[in-house]
């Protein structure tokens, strides 16, 4: 069964959150525009990526298979493999780069390299895309001449592509609101492994303090706060929530006054919105 769509509705983050969390086995197609500026032209760039179980074990930009071989004949990592061998690769049954392993031909920190090449520096380019049509086909063959033997999770993939990515353009419609807060959605700590801005955002993860409030508490600009968010909820840690209880969050060891002078200041939709909620939680 094959699952299509188009990335202006469902990002590639969200894609492969699906993937993982559905445990699926198959092959992800994804055509995109040549050139990203350019609109109806027709012309698309055609990636694969491939996942067993959730995870993903293989990925190229071509569709003849030879992806891994090409990376490995760039390094001159192939010596010592003839021509009729090099042939005999399509009745592998066991990943290519399980195979040069055994044969002594790679060890593993060269099989590192070439599938953080062949994943992290191919997928990441594809995070800048807001238009193009994707196809999950669960009954695709697993791609041996392709595979390295390493498998990684999305999340993980997710996590390393946002935090290079420059242009947030195409995901900007999928970022949180200034005005919502964070959720945690698990217990106890992330499994994951989260840099400072992550780890910082994270402890506002209890819905009561708006985006806003956080980047002012972290002293860090708005939109990068918002990065951070977005990078918590597609990696499936944190939801974005409305921020009733947020809107009169307060900085740490200060205390939020609602009588006097400051209570003057709150205009009446805030008051009747604030007794609406209040109303609901009693």
């Amino acid at each position: 069964m094959a699952i299509t769509g188009q990335l202006a509705e469902f990002s590639l983050p969200e894609l492969f959150q699906f993937l993982e969390q559905g445990k699926k086995t198959g092959r992800l197609a994804i055509d995109v525009p040549k050139l990203k500026d350019v609109n109806g032209s027709g012309d698309t760039r055609s990636f694969f990526v491939w996942f067993r179980q959730g995870r993903i074990v293989a990925a190229s930009n071509r569709a003849d298979g030879n992806g891994l071989l090409v990376l490995m004949h760039r390094r001159s990592w192939l010596k010592g493999i003839s021509l009729q061998e090099v042939k005999q690769f399509d009745t592998l049954m066991v990943p290519l780069g399980v195979y040069l392993k055994i044969r002594d031909v790679l060890d593993p920190k060269q099989l590192k390299i070439l599938f953080y090449t062949q994943v992290m520096r191919q997928v990441c380019a594809l995070f800048e895309y807001s238009t193009g049509r994707f196809e999950f086909e669960s009954k695709a063959e697993m791609p041996m001449r392709e595979m390295t033997g390493q498998m990684m999770m999305p999340t993980e993939v997710t996590l390393g592509a946002l935090r290079v990515l420059k242009n947030w353009a195409a995901l900007e419609e999928k970022m949180p609101e200034i005005n919502s807060s964070l959720e945690s959605v698990i217990d106890g700590q992330p499994h994951l492994r989260l840099n400072r801005p992550e780890w910082q955002a994270w402890e506002f993860t209890n819905g009561t303090m708006s985006i806003r409030n956080i980047a002012e508490q972290l002293r860090m600009p708005i939109e990068e706060v918002r990065q951070v968010a977005f990078r918590l909820i597609v990696v499936g840690l944190a939801e974005e929530v409305p921020a009733m209880a947020g809107a009169m969050a307060s900085a740490p060891g200060e205390n939020l006054a609602i009588g006097g002078t400051e209570a003057d200041d709150l205009s009446p939709t805030f008051l009747q919105s604030l007794v609406e909620f209040l109303k609901g939680n009693a």
